[in-house]
């Protein structure tokens, strides 16, 4: 079974390769020195310092294959391909939410970047689905959880 490609803007890449690149080579070398420290304190069968390094380790190791999963199925955004007067993934998008009469902003990436503290939400998620491929001066309905809300897409900005 193929796996689903995770749209995501370069910036989105950068910052997983960055992090990778934290993890192997700083962030396992120091594990490591914590696990040598542990084993020669004597018996580490009653060691916490060991167990606690065991528990980091197989942390990193995880959140390791992890990136490396995302990595791999990686599809980058290339903003020149696409059509600059549409909302899609990478673009930050303007909104006025008609039933609390307020203008949102939300900056739509993949699944892998979304952080709505951040304002960034998945272009999977029922509003980044909704605003995907329209237009501004558009107004759009979407279902959520919550019930249907109503926005009329003010502006949209290109990450430059």
């Amino acid at each position: 079974m193929e796996e689903k490609k995770n749209l995501m803007t370069y910036a989105g890449l950068q910052k997983l390769e960055d992090e990778l690149h934290e993890l192997k080579v700083v962030r396992r070398k120091a594990v490591a020195e914590k696990i040598k420290e542990a084993r020669e304190q004597g018996d580490i069968s009653e060691n916490a310092e060991y167990d606690a390094a065991m528990d980091e380790q197989r942390d990193i190791e995880a959140r390791i294959e992890e990136i490396g999963k995302l990595l791999k199925n990686a599809e980058v955004v290339v903003e020149d391909d696409i059509d600059a007067d549409k909302i899609y993934v990478g673009c930050t998008v303007k909104v006025y939410d008609v039933e609390y009469e307020e203008e949102m902003e939300f900056q739509i990436v993949g699944s892998s970047e979304a952080n709505s503290l951040q304002g960034k939400i998945s272009n999977e998620s029922p509003v980044g689905k909704a605003l995907i491929g329209h237009s501004v001066g558009e107004d759009i309905s979407v279902e959520t959880q919550a019930g249907v809300i109503e926005y009329k897409v003010l502006e949209i900005k290109r990450t430059e």
